[in-house]
Formats: C-alpha cells, sequence, structure tokens
C-alpha cells in the first residue's frame, strides 16, 4: 500500500506527519520505506537519521548535435516547446537546463544530427533509519526541473508492504508526479485563512487525478472552525487533529519525533494507519 502526504502549502507539519507515520508503522512490525520526494529541500533525513548505503545518480537525456551533419533547417528548434535548443547563426546552440529531456529535437531531424547524452540532474540516496528504509531525493542546486527524480524514485525496487511518499508542498507538477498511482493521499493543512485556501486548492488536485484523500489539520486549536466547516461540507474526512503543542515544536527544532515527547502519539499514528488501510481495502 502507498500513502502519500501532502499539503497545499509549505510549513504544515506534512515531513512531521511522514517520518512519524513510517516510524509508528514500523513499530507495528511492518516493513515500511518512506520516500522523500520533496527534491528541492529534502529533509526527511533530520529525523529519521539513517545510514546511507547507496546513492544513485539520476540523469536526463539532453541533445548533442553533430554539426557536420545539421544543415540548419531549424526542426529542431521548431518542435521544442521549452526553447531548449536554437539555431543561431551558423550554429546550433543547447541550453541543458531547459530541456526536458522528450527527444523531440532527435525525432524530427530530417538529416540524424542529433543523438542523445545523459547529464546528471540529482541523486538518490538508499538506507535505512529507525527500523524505516529510507529513499531521498535530491536535485542538484541550480537545476530547475524536478519531476526526472522523483519518477526515477518510484521505478525503484521497492519490497516494503507499506510505502509513504513525503511529497514536496504545493499542487504543480512535482507534486502529481509523487503522488500519482498512491492509494490515499493525506492532506495536511492548518486552520488558517491561507491553510484553507491552498487545501483547497490541493483538494482539487487530488480530485483532478482520482485519487481518494483525507485530512490532518495540525495546530487544530489555532485558527478557526472553517476548515472543518469546509471538509464536512465536501464530505472530506478529517483523518486527525493535532493541537499546538510547545514541546512537540521544541522537539521537531532538535529533529526529534513527536512521540518522543508524548508517546501517545503513538498510538494515534497507528489508528491513523489502521483507518486508512480499512479504507483503502473496502
Amino acid at each position: 500500500m502507498e500513502i502519500s502526504i501532502a499539503s497545499g502549502k509549505g510549513g504544515t507539519g506534512k515531513t512531521t506527519i511522514a517520518t512519524n507515520l513510517a516510524v509508528a508503522i514500523a513499530r507495528m512490525g511492518i516493513d515500511v520505506a518512506y520516500l522523500d520526494c520533496d527534491v528541492e529541500e529534502p529533509n526527511g533525513h533530520i529525523f529519521l537519521k539513517p545510514e546511507i548505503t547507496k546513492e544513485i545518480d539520476v540523469t536526463v537525456p539532453i541533445p548533442r548535435v553533430d554539426l557536420d551533419k545539421c544543415t540548419l533547417c531549424g526542426e529542431c528548434s521548431a518542435a521544442c516547446e521549452y526553447h531548449a535548443i536554437a539555431v543561431l547563426g551558423k550554429t546550433v546552440e543547447v541550453f541543458p537546463s531547459l530541456c526536458h529531456g522528450c527527444g523531440g529535437c532527435r525525432d524530427v531531424c530530417p538529416e540524424d544530427a542529433i543523438e542523445e547524452i545523459p547529464r546528471t540532474i540529482g541523486n538518490i540516496s538508499r538506507g535505512v533509519g529507525m527500523g524505516v528504509e529510507f529513499i531521498e531525493g535530491r536535485l542538484n542546486v541550480g537545476e530547475a526541473i524536478s519531476p526526472p527524480i522523483t519518477k526515477a524514485m518510484r521505478k525503484l525496487d521497492i519490497n516494503s508492504d507499506v510505502i509513504i511518499i513525503d511529497a514536496p508542498p504545493g499542487t504543480s507538477c512535482p507534486v502529481i508526479e509523487a503522488i500519482s498511482g498512491t492509494d490515499f493521499v493525506i492532506l495536511v493543512t492548518e486552520p488558517t485563512p491561507f491553510g484553507l485556501n491552498d487545501l483547497k486548492l490541493a483538494v482539487g488536485m487530488v480530485r483532478e487525478v482520482g485519487l481518494p484523500c483525507g485530512v490532518v489539520i495540525n495546530r487544530s486549536d489555532i485558527g478557526d472552525d472553517r476548515t472543518e466547516e469546509y471538509c464536512n461540507k465536501e464530505e472530506i474526512d478529517i483523518l486527525m487533529k493535532i493541537p499546538f503543542n510547545r514541546q512537540i515544536a521544541e522537539a521537531y527544532s532538535r529533529g526529534e519525533m513527536m512521540f518522543e515527547v508524548d508517546p501517545e502519539y503513538e498510538k494515534s499514528l497507528c489508528e491513523l494507519y489502521l483507518k486508512i488501510a480499512e479504507r483503502v481495502n473496502r
């Protein structure tokens, strides 16, 4: 079973829920893997403290033009929606950071003058932390396109019974790449006007891709009741409410787990998992 954890905005506690849920499930005696797909700023390692045993480079194919064959016809440039290749004077320039690796320029070249070569954009780290199989994707600094790393992570051979996917914040392409095909999406929010606005966007995204979802309200005693009213109106399950706790906030700043402060949260997270498993297996 694959459970993705997402949020319409950053700072809601998404990674806190994802890492604590993964460890709680592992303590139930279930093999669980945690995938940190927030590849632009992964921080799950801060809490799971894994021992990394393997690292894999992630590459994307980019065009290389054989100017001896090229006739400067411009077909490649016209076919590229991302302006990653252009005919400039008597040469062809490739802009690697704009290239999506689709191969369109190669396919339309009438002279077969374009080949693809790999370019490293980031890496994947694997290991084990707190009884959880740990997999982290990390985009290299300065790179603009993150979905290929998430796609490579999702293709890995993972034998765990449960996979927890920590998606990036927001509702754009990287999030959709992370959550697509999962069995259930937990949307983490907070009861504020900004939180509600972004929750609505996240719910729209999840419904667009046809996935079941439920909501965890973090810092549930701060703000107003409009988030709960919205969930009730839209018939979205409120899976868990977590009131603000200064000790938990301080533990977070130290990279510690929630249930190291309050053991009751381990029980609550196990109940959260069982609730989702029951819904998925109906």
